[in-house]
């Protein structure tokens, strides 16, 4: 019998105002799982068990599907070890591991985490927990884009060689780690897009004529956890100056205090010029349709460690939209440079040697918040505004390029990405642990930077187009002036964090040290400054290039 449990502490069928994107994903996927997996059998494990008609309700729908659901107490192992599978919609199976082993012995069944993130030093913990864990190469930490399984091996692999010389023995095993990514429903998406009436009474509303331009934002609008807009705010200024277009860029989603909205206007004002920004409510899921029909062009330019997949990209391309994204982790792996959309480079901070230690041990040792941690690292960290304003720009100027990037999206999304075919990937996935735990015998029962916790820069180097290090070269982008660093101070979001780097005076000194002498490498502007300042300004060096002050693709 086909038959698999997913442990659902909440038991929630639905989602409250606010959700996040995890929180979507999982319940997105158990309603893939229950309709597409092909699955006769799905257990829902909670701590609030539904009865079988809410299940069918709420998971089947009206899909047609034949599987049958069951829903059982979350610690019920008898469960899983009947379906011989339990997935979370988390990446922390090490509990689970020893509850297993307690109740079922090792190889009773397998066990299955999701990875949403990977930014916050406890969630790293709690993954790397396995490695001390009865875990087994029949067990799975699936991770949703190959940068989150390049992440994991890379934490995987410095933790192993530390426990091993501590041990003096071996690495322990790892849970394997496959590529599945999370999907969307392409046919919805595409409903909501293609309604010409829709579409017009929208752009009525706003203003826009049939040679004007929607740019449109979806996730939540939190600087600290997403992306801070200065880059976006600047680039579509460009854009629209360098065309001549009028330009709209909406940004739709929830401010996680209200006193956030105010930060994004200030912002707004001080960088997009005379673009008008609108600030959309998320949670109004018409007026999100709308804005789906409406928008000619989706922008996402992500700068967050805590983003490793990205969803809305994808509901983008479902929609028929061309995307330009940050060259970012998972956004790299769901859309192709120049097919589907843009690609817009990014820049990660100092890995190694800068504050990034500083950063993780103050969060580490709860001087700061995780918002603090993970903030302070995106707000060093660039995405390129030139290269993302003449992706823009390309767009506004060809309705032809974009309708054939939109429909290159829609046919990605169909081919990778929808539902149906992700949820036959996690059937697969069950199937192969499934023979790998049949064929195994019985097991037995009986460095100087933390690799969990260490630099975030270091850590997620790889998340960035390039890393700023001592060769790096830099110039100071054409027109730019000390007085435009200085001009930073009278605008909120932009001193964010502040206190990490060297003070802006410091700043406008080494920017106009560029301007006079070409390009320097980041060694040769450091050496022009006392050595107490080095530090400060490498880190200030990348929030520069993040605001478009200067450039590092030269």
């Amino acid at each position: 019998m086909s038959r698999l449990s997913f442990y659902h502490p909440s038991g929630a069928l639905g989602l409250g105002p606010n959700p996040f994107g995890k929180d979507v994903a999982n319940l997105q996927l158990l309603r893939a799982l229950a309709q597409h997996g092909g699955f006769e059998q799905l257990d829902v494990l909670s701590a609030q068990p539904a009865s079988e008609a809410d299940l069918r309700a709420g998971l089947l729908q009206d899909s047609g599907s034949a599987t049958r659901m069951a829903s059982a107490w979350l610690l019920n192992t008898a469960v899983p070890a009947a379906s011989g599978a339990l997935l979370r919609g988390q990446p922390y199976i090490h509990e689970l591991a020893w509850l297993r082993r307690r109740a079922a012995g090792d190889r009773g069944y397998s066990l299955l985490g999701l990875v949403h993130t990977l930014a916050p030093p406890a969630v790293r913990g709690l993954i790397a927990a396995s490695l001390s864990a009865p875990v087994h190469p029949w067990d799975a930490v699936i991770c949703t884009s190959p940068s989150v399984q390049d992440g994991l091996t890379q934490m995987f692999g410095h933790l192993g060689e530390h426990l091993a010389e501590r041990t003096g023995g071996r690495p322990p095993p790892t849970p394997v780690l496959p590529i599945v990514p999370l999907g969307v429903d392409a046919r919805a998406f595409a409903d909501l897009a293609d309604r010409p009436a829709v579409r017009a009474d929208l752009r009525r509303e706003l203003g826009l004529g049939d040679d004007d331009v929607l740019v449109l934002w979806v996730g939540r609008l939190s600087f600290f956890e997403k992306a801070f807009p200065q880059a976006m705010f600047r680039a579509v200024r460009q854009a629209a100056r360098a065309t001549g277009a009028k330009v709209v860029f909406a940004m739709a989603g929830w401010f996680p205090e209200p006193r956030h909205r105010e930060m994004f206007a200030q912002a707004a004002a001080a960088h997009a010029g005379g673009v008008e920004v609108r600030f959309e409510d998320g949670n109004d899921r018409d007026r999100l349709g709308a804005l789906w029909a409406g928008s000619d062009i989706f922008l996402s330019l992500v700068d967050n460690i805590q983003e490793t997949f990205g969803i809305t990209p994808l509901e983008a391309m479902a929609a028929g939209l061309p995307v330009v994204v940050s060259d970012w982790d998972g956004y790299r792996f769901t859309v192709r440079d120049g097919e589907e959309g843009f690609l817009v480079p990014t820049l990660g901070g100092p890995a190694g040697g800068g504050l990034g230690n500083t950063i993780s041990a103050r969060h580490v040792m709860e001087l700061d918040s995780y918002l603090t941690y993970a903030g302070a690292v995106a707000q060093h960290t660039a995405v390129h505004v030139g290269r993302c304003a003449e992706a823009l720009a390309a767009l506004i100027r060809s309705p032809d390029l974009r309708r054939r990037m939109g429909a290159a999206g829609r046919a990605r999304v169909r081919s990778a990405f929808d539902w149906p075919v992700v949820a036959r990937q996690f059937r697969e996935l069950v199937e192969e642990l499934s023979r790998v735990r049949a064929a195994a015998a019985d097991p037995p029962m009986g460095a100087r930077i933390h690799p969990v916790s260490g630099d975030p820069f270091r850590d997620f180097a790889h998340f960035a187009t390039q890393v700023l290090d001592a060769e790096t070269r830099l110039t100071a982008v054409p027109g730019v002036t000390g007085e435009d660093v200085l001009r930073t101070e009278s605008v909120e979001l932009d001193r964010a964090y502040a206190g990490l780097r060297a003070r802006p005076e410091a700043c406008a000194q080494a920017l106009d040290l560029l301007a006079a002498n070409g390009a320097m490498t980041v060694r040769e502007i450091l050496l022009a400054f006392p050595s107490a300042q080095r530090r400060g300004l490498e880190l200030a060096l990348g929030w520069m290039a993040k605001h478009g002050f200067v450039d590092w693709l030269t």
